[in-house]
């Protein structure tokens, strides 16, 4: 049986609201907030981080596995909207999730099954926001040289 794991993070003020945060991979992030909220609107938000995660979580799941499968695309980008109230704590309550895909005769079957196992099974980004946020997913196909 597996064990569990503890992450640890770290989170400095640089000044007013911008911050930097390192966790165990070494690097430092920015987080920020807009000028009228004591910050310096210099870098991503919390939330905006937030989903920032979801997409690079469920990206590297959805590339491993259509690696796996021999599916071969040309490009892949992650497109992502969240809902949020205006009153606090303002958690988002809803979350749209566009994979775009670029190739030609990309099977649609391996796709669907690479981004249902990621966002029900491997990514835990996913699987932590699902507990206060409904995540739905959309896949668009389109051919090389298709603009973006």
């Amino acid at each position: 049986m597996a064990k569990a794991t503890t992450t640890a993070v770290e989170v400095r003020q640089v000044d007013g609201s911008t911050f930097l945060a390192r966790g165990p991979s070494g690097h430092w992030v920015p987080i920020d907030t807009s000028t009228g909220e004591l910050g310096h609107d210099s870098a991503p938000g919390p939330m905006e981080l937030l989903l920032m995660a979801l997409g690079g979580c469920t990206g590297i799941d959805i590339v491993l596995m259509l690696k796996k499968m021999r599916v071969e695309v040309d490009d892949f980008r992650i497109s992502l909207s969240g809902k949020r109230p205006a009153e606090p704590p303002r958690v988002y309550t809803d979350i749209i999730v566009t994979y775009h895909f670029w190739g030609n005769e990309l099977p649609m079957a391996k796709l669907e099954r690479a981004v249902s196992l990621s966002q029900e099974k491997y990514c835990s980004v996913a699987n932590t926001i699902n507990k206060v946020a409904k995540i739905t997913g959309k896949i668009e196909t389109h051919t090389p040289g298709e603009a973006g």
